[in-house]
């Protein structure tokens, strides 16, 4: 019997796992799907710009393959990211004295630090802008697909979320979706913050206005089955 093919999931924290990883693993059940959790943002992380993103993250998938599986061994590489409003534009980042840690909402991040989350914006965007361009890493499919503002923003409803309330949320998700997976693939696909005309503009219309504060993701295209860059909904606003 052929190996199962390996579907390499990266996401941001443990309560991402925690929200989607029960769901993929049923959703990809003809599948082995690895969900690593990398307990940061790769995109905003020290060190890590656009002319090395690609990189770090082949070496990411190289290490969990060791000595035991080749790039063929893979299926796709999928990779979930929060936008966190990386493409707004500077005067939507607001100066806010009382504002220990970053507080968002749909139109605007308050925040002590001004130039440094413009800073971080301009960080985040570069690496986004290609990693969304990347076709595939270490020869096998990639594509990044995102949350926008973040997951718990997506998923819940909800913005500023403490740890512990998105702990509690990520279980009573996957709680309520994982055995009713087509539930799960009609929500993330077909409710009003889906943008599922294709992949490329998909990622056009988050960098627009405030969008990557707005609630919305492409997630919904990586269970296609039909090319993702082709239009699948005229009537879709987005």
């Amino acid at each position: 019997m052929p190996r199962k093919k390996i579907v390499f999931v990266i996401v941001e924290g443990p309560s991402d796992e925690g929200a989607i990883g029960v769901l993929l693993d049923k959703f990809y059940d003809s599948k082995v799907v690895h969900v690593e959790v990398m307990h940061c943002d790769i995109t905003t992380k020290l060190g890590v710009v656009s002319g090395n993103i690609v990189a770090k993250i082949g070496n990411l998938v190289k290490k969990y393959a060791g000595r035991v599986f080749k790039p063929e061994d893979f299926s796709q590489i999928i990779h979930i990211a929060d936008t966190d409003g990386a493409f707004i534009p500077d005067d939507a980042v607001v100066k806010d004295s009382t504002a220990a840690n970053p507080v968002y909402s749909v139109t605007e991040i308050r925040t002590q630090r001004k130039t440094g989350i413009e800073a971080r914006n301009r960080h985040k965007r570069e690496n986004l802008d290609k990693l969304s361009s990347t076709p595939a890493i270490w020869k096998i499919p990639y594509r990044i697909y995102y949350m926008s503002c973040n997951l718990d923003h997506v998923l819940y409803g909800k913005l500023n979320s403490p740890d512990e309330e998105k702990e509690n949320d990520s279980y009573a998700f996957a709680k309520k979706y994982r055995d009713d997976i087509p539930g799960f693939i009609r929500f993330i696909s077909e409710s009003d913050f889906s943008v599922m005309n294709n992949y490329r503009q998909s990622w056009q219309y988050i960098r627009e206005g405030l969008h990557s504060l707005e609630r919305h993701s492409n997630f919904g295209l990586s269970f296609q089955t039909e090319d993702s860059d082709a239009e699948i909904d005229p009537q879709n606003k987005k």
